[in-house]
């Protein structure tokens, strides 16, 4: 086990004095900061009035309540969901965070997870091919160690890579989100709606879940962008398919959706949060039924990837 964790350990040295890993790192920053900048400049100015404003957007709502349901607006559970939510903000106190506000840039900041999904499959896409076009693979296995420990190795610093991209991430929001709007607020809770009520919940976490749901699909298409690194053994091609992969997957799921047997395509089960606002890509689909099916590409990629390194002659 400690000849392991020192592997394990050298392949995250090795993936951290890349001299693209802090370049990279730095540009998430970069991208944070310039939204920061974007959001400011887009976002009206808040005001002292939010509860006379809510109570306004309260009164809107109970008028379209009465009305019967045209077009594709908000349902009327939408409409009662706002409603319950306003209300309770007004009775406890709780602006809303939209706008300028910390959380209010923290929150919508977050959706830059996908950037961080990009980099590390550049990172994950070169972890494997990067040793063939550097010709530093036979010296690689010429070590004491089992093709599959080499192989977890690799494929667990590219994961580190993906925690710290994360963790930048986050603190980056944090600070340059308090440095536009200020820290007044940060222990505001998130008012969750569920069965009918409205429930605190801490930010932290509900910033964390969210984080959560995103990484689903970084760990796919990481995971994903590896496997075709170890059996292609070019960066740029595990790269570009990656990438293609992430941008149009989605794309060809809603061109598909209407055909049953599209839920078991991947891209039709990364995004979890589609379980949380109730619109399924499919009708029928679950969260245990996303999770396993998640579950088989997970263990399909690396079994993949464990055959494909083991028993080639990558030493030729």
């Amino acid at each position: 086990m400690n000849r392991m964790f020192k592997l394990i350990k050298n392949e995250v040295k090795k993936t951290f004095s890349q001299k693209s890993t802090p370049i990279m790192l730095a540009l998430l920053v970069v991208v944070v900061l310039i939204g920061g900048f974007i959001l400011k400049a887009n976002t009206p100015i808040a005001t002292n009035d939010w509860k006379i404003q809510l109570t306004q957007t309260n009164q809107t709502l109970q008028t379209q309540l009465t009305l019967p349901q045209t077009g594709p607006g908000k349902t009327k559970e939408e409409m009662q969901e706002e409603i319950t939510t306003n209300t309770y903000r007004m009775d406890h106190d709780f602006p809303p965070i939209e706008g300028r506000t910390l959380w209010g840039f923290v929150i919508p900041i977050s959706s830059l997870i996908s950037l961080v999904s990009l980099l590390t499959i550049i990172v994950g896409a070169g972890s494997i091919a990067g040793e063939f076009s550097d010709g530093t693979i036979k010296l690689l296995l010429s070590r004491p160690f089992k093709r599959w420990k080499i192989l977890l190795s690799k494929y667990i610093s590219v994961l580190v890579f993906a925690l710290v991209g994360l963790l930048t991430l986050f603190v980056a929001s944090f600070l340059i989100g308090g440095m536009f709007y200020g820290f007044s607020g940060v222990t505001q809770p998130f008012l969750a709606y569920t069965d009918g009520a409205v429930h605190e919940v801490n930010m932290i976490w509900h910033i964390f879940t969210t984080y959560g749901y995103g990484c689903v699909s970084l760990l796919m298409m990481v995971t994903f962008a590896f496997t075709i690194s170890t059996v292609s053994r070019n960066n740029s091609l595990a790269v570009g398919i990656s990438i293609f992969s992430m941008f149009t997957g989605s794309m060809l799921v809603n061109l598909l959706k209407n055909y049953s047997w599209v839920k078991y395509i991947l891209f039709a089960n990364t995004d979890l949060t589609q379980y949380i606002s109730g619109t399924p890509v499919v009708s029928g689909m679950t969260m245990s039924f996303s999770l396993t099916v998640l579950a088989a590409y997970f263990v399909i990629f690396n079994a993949i990837s464990w055959l494909v390194f083991s028993r080639r002659d990558v030493v030729a």
